[in-house]
């Protein structure tokens, strides 16, 4: 049986930095994870760039270091004072070499089967290593000698952190869990085009909207950066509403695929934009597999019908064409593990303090609706998280990182952020080691 310090399970935005930083404090750490590449959102999901959450957060290492690597490989950018704007495809080298030259041992395609359990402790957890959901017979010389043989490894740990965003591992042992009410905030599928004449389009952008708050660009480096947005709510005038309202009318998108519109520059490229839609403008359940299905099915939709839509009203995307689709949903709620401290939004609209904070922000309340004009963005002073919200309720030596924390339903749509899920999971290793120590 192996053993581990630390075992990560999921290696998105929060286990990535949750592995790296274990190892920098030599920890033996291992991460898990169930698809064959790391960074969840950044890289799978597509979800460029990290967004700025304030001037003085704490627990920055991993994202200053992964910003450092980034750059190396002419993968980042800096625009609009924000160094967050990253290639999700380099990235998923990036991460490789960080995490690996951290003595961080990872697997992928892991699937955790289950867990020995004593009281309030996770001694050890089981591993599928076989993408076979089923036991293989081995047979010595195929007519006799046949025996079955489980191809699980069970691993040891002091200490397990749950960075899965749906609580994969969480709900396996049976964590309590806080309440939904059955508020889901509509899922997205986002992806990224290419072949686009980016000074044309920023141009035309720039005259076409005044409004700086929402459309912006600049040359870094030589490469047009640029960024612009467009929503159905009726909270402010959009530049581009007549054009969505045109594409509509004449039936070349439903009147849902304009209900989120958002595009960024991807650092390293000259002619992509990535798209932050289209946003599935329904109120499904990420944890319910229909639910995903159907989200999947209507997002890949939606998508084939933005891109014509773009071709055909945007000049510079004449020669456009789609380079790469989500391989994950952009989930922004799910199932939040019960913590030793539950989060909430009292907490945060008070700026309340703590003894031993996690993450310190100013990142607005987030809420997306599948309704016209009931989204939220609620913008409030710093705030901070204890690690106490990291902290397993039922279990001693359990963490989790990411958007799964112990939050309430609003104080969540502040703290799901990338900036924020770094720092979770940089925390969470630094007071593991505390422990140990």
């Amino acid at each position: 049986m192996k053993k581990y310090d630390v075992v990560i399970i999921g290696g998105g935005t929060a286990g990535c930095a949750c592995a790296w930083n274990c190892g920098k404090l030599g920890l033996s750490a291992l991460l898990l994870e169930k698809s064959e590449v790391l960074g969840g959102t950044m890289t799978s999901g597509l979800v460029v760039p990290v967004m700025n959450s304030g001037n003085n957060q704490i627990n920055t290492f991993f994202y200053e270091n992964l910003i450092s690597e980034m750059k190396k490989c002419s993968a980042q950018a800096e625009y609009m004072g924000n160094p967050g704007w990253f290639n999700p495809e380099i990235l998923k080298i990036v991460l490789d070499k960080m995490l690996t030259d951290n003595n961080v041992d990872i697997l992928f395609n892991a699937e955790i089967i289950d867990a020995e359990i004593l009281d309030n402790t996770i001694l050890s957890i089981s591993v599928n290593k076989t993408l076979s959901p089923y036991n293989y017979k081995i047979h010595s010389d195929n007519i006799s000698d046949c025996r079955e043989r489980v191809l699980s490894e069970h691993i040891e740990a002091r200490y397990v952190v749950d960075s899965t965003g749906n609580s994969y591992f969480s709900k396996i042992i049976n964590c309590d869990f806080l309440k939904n009410e059955n508020k889901f905030q509509p899922m997205s599928l986002r992806f990224i085009m290419s072949g686009i004449d980016i000074q044309t389009f920023s141009q035309y952008l720039q005259e076409k909207d005044n409004d700086r708050n929402v459309t912006t660009a600049e040359v870094v480096d030589g490469v047009t950066y640029l960024s612009t947005a467009y929503t159905w709510d009726a909270d402010k005038h959009w530049a581009l509403a007549d054009l969505f309202n045109d594409a509509v009318n004449n039936n070349i998108l439903k009147d849902t695929d304009r209900n989120y519109f958002q595009v960024f520059s991807v650092a390293g490229t000259r002619d992509s934009l990535a798209f932050n839609c289209p946003r599935v403008a329904e109120s499904l359940n990420p944890s319910a597999i229909e639910d995903r299905t159907k989200a999947l099915l209507n997002g890949r939709q939606a998508i084939l019908r933005l891109s014509e839509f773009c071709k055909k009203y945007f000049p510079g995307f004449e020669n456009a064409y789609i380079s790469n689709i989500s391989d994950y949903l952009g989930v922004r709620a799910s199932d939040r593990i019960r913590g030793k401290y539950i989060y909430t939004i009292e907490d945060l609209r008070s700026g309340k303090t703590f003894k031993n904070p996690a993450v310190i922000s100013n990142y607005p309340v987030d809420i997306h609706s599948s309704e016209k004009n009931s989204s939220t963005l609620e913008k409030n002073g710093e705030y901070q998280l204890p690690i106490e919200s990291l902290m397993s309720y039922n279990y001693d030596n359990l963490y989790m990182a990411g958007r799964n924390l112990s939050a309430d339903y609003l104080a969540q749509g502040a703290l799901r952020v990338q900036a924020s899920c770094f720092s979770m999971g940089e925390a969470v290793a630094k007071h593991i080691k505390a422990r140990i120590t």
